[in-house]
């Protein structure tokens, strides 16, 4: 492995490193040279496809280039890169393009961290045409400004949306033609969940339903659920939330806290139901899809003994949003905790039959 791990090289400068070393290292034609590049002055990819040029043979890379610091060399951008410039290169791959949207969503709600907007390949704006001249151009011939097709990654430029008299038929040919393998889903729970959403929206977009087949893909067991919550609120009172979850065992716990607003008031009164002083790292908050019905999607971090747990939550109303991902985190972080020896267990302090 030749990596350069504080992403100090130049395109020029690596590859030429590379080449030397493909020729001049006894006995390299028996083994395979892979790099490793960091994206610490932006140049990751460039390095990257540079050692490509120059005969490497593993090329190391991951999901919307995360990684240490500035992150690692991005995935869909080699993967593009070689796709759209074959022959000049005169290499190919053989991965599945097609998929490389839908793989860097999951990847995004998954870790919490969100692919910019701007992001080449795979951001929001990688086919946004605004500008009046390349409009005419896309209209008249779509290589004018496009050097891959939409397509050709997994979006979809025919954006239909669903609404409430939509069939099941309607929402798995949705399904299918997102990337999701039918066989791999529960399609009853899940056409069950977009009925609900679609009582509660207009019309349900593409990316509604990518979110509420992410947010059904269950990594961990539920140590706990929502059962119902209420919050009292405003400008002349204090916050106050009454929260009851339901424990794995059938076991139903509720109390009652006050907090500096709702969601505090709401996050302070499950720390008490599962009794545990959680440190809140960071609370986010977006819209999945654009008008004044959008689910939220909230993504929180929380830590406990020095280590961070992730969660995720979807919803029309951004406190249950909010809530759904505290509980998310938890639920990670109860498994893991169980997962571990049991004197770890008795550290955290974790509560046996819950």
């Amino acid at each position: 492995n030749l990596p350069d791990t504080v992403g100090y090289a130049m395109p020029d400068e690596f590859g030429k490193l590379v080449a030397y070393v493909k020729a001049n290292t006894p006995g390299m034609e028996k083994a395979m040279l892979s790099v490793h590049c960091h994206d610490d002055l932006g140049l990751a990819v460039a390095n990257t496809m540079a050692a490509a040029a120059a005969g490497a043979d593993q090329l190391e890379c991951t999901i919307n280039g995360l990684g240490e610091r500035a992150g690692n060399a991005s995935l869909e951008e080699i993967v593009m890169g070689i796709a759209t410039r074959k022959a000049y290169l005169g290499m190919e791959c053989h991965v599945d393009t097609t998929q490389i949207y839908a793989t860097s969503r999951l990847v995004s709600k998954v870790t919490g961290v969100k692919v910019q907007p701007n992001k080449a390949v795979v951001g929001e704006n990688a086919f946004a045409h605004e500008a009046g001249i390349h409009q005419h151009g896309i209209l008249a011939n779509r290589m004018t400004y496009e050097i891959m097709t939409p397509e050709s990654v997994g979006f979809l430029s025919n954006r239909m949306v669903l609404g409430k008299h939509s069939g099941k038929h309607a929402f798995e040919e949705r399904l299918k033609s997102l990337g999701f393998g039918i066989a791999d889903l529960d399609v009853e729970a899940l056409f069950a969940r977009f009925k609900v959403l679609a009582d509660k929206k207009k019309t349900v977009s593409d990316r509604d339903i990518e979110a509420l087949v992410v947010g059904s893909a269950k990594t961990v067991p539920d140590t706990w659920t929502l059962d119902r919550w209420v919050v009292n609120s405003g400008s002349s009172l204090s916050s106050t939330c009454t929260i009851r979850l339901a424990g794995k065992n059938g076991e139903s716990r509720e109390e009652v806290a006050v907090g500096d607003g709702p969601i505090d008031a709401a996050f302070t009164a499950i720390d008490k139901i599962i009794r545990k002083d959680l440190e809140l790292d960071s609370w986010e908050m977006g819209a999945v899809t654009e008008g004044e019905d959008a689910q939220g999607e909230a993504t929180v971090k929380i830590s406990y003994d020095g280590v961070q747990w992730n969660g995720r939550g979807l919803s029309t109303d951004v406190i249950e949003a909010s809530i759904l991902a505290y509980i998310a985190a938890i639920n990670s972080m109860e498994w893991e905790l169980s997962a571990v020896s049991p004197s770890a267990r008795k550290r955290a302090g974790n509560v046996d039959g819950v």
